[in-house]
């Protein structure tokens, strides 16, 4: 399990990499989550994510009918939303590559004989 305070620092960069791939809706974005092993995310904590980066001009969103019940909100990036992506991306190697340095990160050296 990934703890809470962890998560929060990558939600946002994670949820807008989600929508890189295609246009979604707030559920199908929770379910992409689960699979990728972030854990269980409450909605309570996706859509108010979603409103914000929607507020924020890094997604777009649009109703569409659906089969299933009642229209849908589905979620796009904007260019704006994908060169947040992009700086998000950079930062996150970046960090990743800093913790991997840490003395008990390093992958053991194999002696040779």
């Amino acid at each position: 399990m990934i703890p809470s305070q962890m998560l929060k620092g990558v939600l946002q960069g994670s949820v807008l990499a989600i929508l890189s791939q295609r246009e979604t809706y707030g559920y199908e974005i929770v379910q992409a989550l689960e699979a990728y092993g972030f854990g269980t995310i409450s909605e309570g904590t996706v859509y108010p994510l979603l409103l914000r980066l929607e507020k924020g001009g890094l997604i777009q969103a649009r109703f569409r009918d659906s089969a299933l019940g009642p229209r849908r909100k589905y979620y796009a990036l904007t260019e704006q939303g994908r060169e947040e992506l992009a700086q998000f991306h950079a930062s996150f190697q970046a960090m990743a590559a800093a913790v991997a340095r840490l003395p008990g990160f390093a992958p053991e050296k194999e002696e040779t004989p």
